[in-house]
């Protein structure tokens, strides 16, 4: 196929790119041209709000929106394309309110969710934004992504306190959960929607089963073949400002996507391979000043 993909530069997008390149599919990226290009795609140099003169004159198989952040992405990407078969966004687990039930199921009400904030309701903005232009576009709402790739200082942060034998600083009791999904098994749920093109259109996607704070602290660790002293920091600590994750426990309801995909990787098997690349690759993690508040303000990280 000749397949559209939004970004290409950074974690989601450039996996995205090159999963569906190294598949043999003919991969188009479209982006502004900031960072290096990956090997086996075609680089489409422009803006996606001003691409009429990329992509108006292509036929496109399939596009896959891993970019878009607002109505306006959406809108600025369709009025350059031309003709196009599937078009699949990616969007988020932060569409729903905080305050619903839980696990989210697709057809929760979405809304503001005060933990995410504008990133939320602009996500949502994007999503209904398509859906009034392509009524057949699948959307796919996702937890926590990770894997190679993931330029954002999370397990990155685990596996430097482990690789420097520290103890590490969890949230009141750890008991609070996450839920991931690797970034493999997210472009394997794309190529399925490509090829069966369910009836559903929009899914959440993810592991099924969350996991406490504690046992994924201990599970990076475990990459390294190290076990962490945990010290548990009480509620009134901004947990922002020495974890990586928000105070905020949720989980979706997957059960509509397991028949699609019911393989997923396994947690300590996907961040073993987290912990291959970011060796290899720390200068490409976008770092906040987590090191920084915990030696200042907890008598250091001894």
């Amino acid at each position: 196929m000749d397949i559209l993909i939004t970004g290409g530069t950074v974690f989601a997008s450039r996996y995205t790119a090159e999963y569906f390149a190294k598949a043999g599919h003919n991969v188009f990226v479209l982006n502004r041209g900031t960072r290096p290009q990956s090997e086996g795609v075609t680089h489409l140099c422009g803006d996606r709000h001003d691409a009429a003169h990329l992509l108006k004159n292509r036929h496109f198989d399939a596009v896959i929106d891993v970019t878009a952040y607002c109505g306006e992405d959406i809108t600025g990407l369709l009025d350059s394309l031309g003709d196009f078969g599937a078009y699949v966004m990616i969007s988020s687990s932060a569409v729903y309110p905080e305050t619903l039930p839980q696990p989210f199921s697709e057809d929760a009400p979405c809304g503001p969710n005060s933990i995410w904030g504008d990133y939320g309701t602009r996500k949502l903005d994007a999503e209904n934004a398509l859906l009034e232009r392509v009524h057949d576009a699948y959307i796919l709402r996702p937890p926590y992504l990770y894997g190679p790739m993931n330029n954002v200082f999370r397990e990155a942060f685990v596996f430097e306190c482990a690789e420097q034998g520290l103890p590490f600083y969890v949230p009141q009791s750890g008991g609070m959960t996450l839920q991931f999904f690797h970034i493999r098994d997210l472009c394997r749920t794309v190529e399925v929607i490509l090829e069966k093109r369910p009836r559903q259109h929009i899914l959440n996607v993810g592991d099924p089963v969350s996991v406490t704070v504690n046992d994924w602290v201990k599970l990076c660790y475990g990459v390294l073949g190290k076990v962490p002293e945990i010290r548990y920091v009480p509620g009134s600590v901004p947990q922002r400002s020495y974890f990586p994750f928000y105070d905020y426990d949720y989980r979706l309801d997957v059960s509509a996507v397991q028949s699609l995909l019911p393989e997923l990787t396994p947690l300590d098997k996907g961040l073993a391979e987290s912990w291959e690349w970011f060796r290899e690759n720390r200068e490409l993690v976008v770092r906040k000043p987590l090191h920084e508040y915990i030696s200042e303000n907890f008598g250091g990280n001894q």
